[in-house]
């Protein structure tokens, strides 16, 4: 069934088999996340979630997507997002963003966390802090949403409380404007584009069915980004770092429900005072 922007809603039933590719994705990240440390390359991490993916008789979502040639977008420091991974070797202090999707009998789960390594500047801890905190208020802005612009608005007024407060030395994080969250299913991406800012398009409306990732990307600098040769990997244009928190999140009738989180997003939404819908 479509509707504006030709969005894939889902019944229940299908949204059972996102949670399944969604905790397939939590599983390899937590994995990563155990291996992400000083002195392992990216490609050892990429190695992880592979195994893990395959151990699960699931695919990657991210292998062959449009030539992509690996496993995970494991993105460093200025790298934004799309950080081939390779022989490159973690240091101590490195902000590192790893993004998972896997796919679970054709439908697909997509989340993203920023391991910061030990050493980093508090700076670049504030910076992936703030970012994941922006990513679960935009989350909860889903519940009891008429449009799916109130994602946005959450995202940019975690941006704003950071700067009130003087975190990142009192100067505004950038938000990346040119890559967003989007609609998830059958395909990783496809309609709607789910902004991380305010834009005067309030967006579809919020209805039961609704299947997003919600994404936000922010950085020390400008929010002004870059590709380098490779095609793949966006930088930073001022040379700033950079995170990228993620999640897949399912729209309920009677609420919401994070796909790729074990918890449902129980402990975070619950801090914020949205309950979790039932699932199943």
């Amino acid at each position: 069934m479509f509707g504006r922007e030709r969005i894939e809603y889902k019944s229940p039933e299908q949204v059972l088999l996102m949670r399944r590719a969604g905790l397939v994705v939590a599983e390899a990240l937590a994995a990563v996340r155990e291996r992400a440390v000083a002195g392992a390359t990216t490609a050892q991490l990429d190695a992880v979630a592979a195994e893990v993916i395959a151990d699960h008789h699931a695919t990657p979502s991210f292998l062959g997507y449009h030539g992509y040639p690996a496993t995970l977008c494991v993105s460093v420091n200025d790298e934004v997002v799309h950080g081939i991974p390779g022989d490159r070797v973690l240091e101590a202090g490195d902000v590192v963003s790893i993004d998972c999707g896997a796919v679970v009998e054709g439908w697909h789960g997509d989340s993203a966390i920023t391991v910061v390594l030990d050493g980093a500047d508090p700076a670049d801890i504030d910076l992936a802090a703030t970012t994941e905190q922006a990513m679960w208020a935009g989350i909860a802005a889903l519940s009891g949403a008429e449009r799916l612009g109130a994602v946005g608005e959450a995202v940019e007024d975690v941006v704003d409380a950071a700067q009130a407060a003087g975190r990142n030395g009192g100067q505004r994080y950038g938000i990346v404007e040119e890559y967003v969250g989007h609609g998830i299913g059958t395909a990783m991406h496809q309609p709607p584009d789910v902004p991380n800012f305010r834009t005067r398009d309030r967006g579809p409306r919020v209805r039961p069915g609704l299947c997003v990732a919600v994404e936000p990307m922010l950085v020390r600098g400008q929010r002004f980004s870059r590709t380098l040769d490779d095609d793949w990997t966006v930088v930073t244009s001022d040379g700033s770092r950079a995170s990228h928190w993620e999640h897949s999140v399912a729209v309920l009738e009677d609420g919401i429900w994070v796909l790729t989180a074990v918890d449902g997003g129980a402990l975070e939404l619950g801090s914020r005072g949205v309950t979790i819908a039932p699932l199943g």
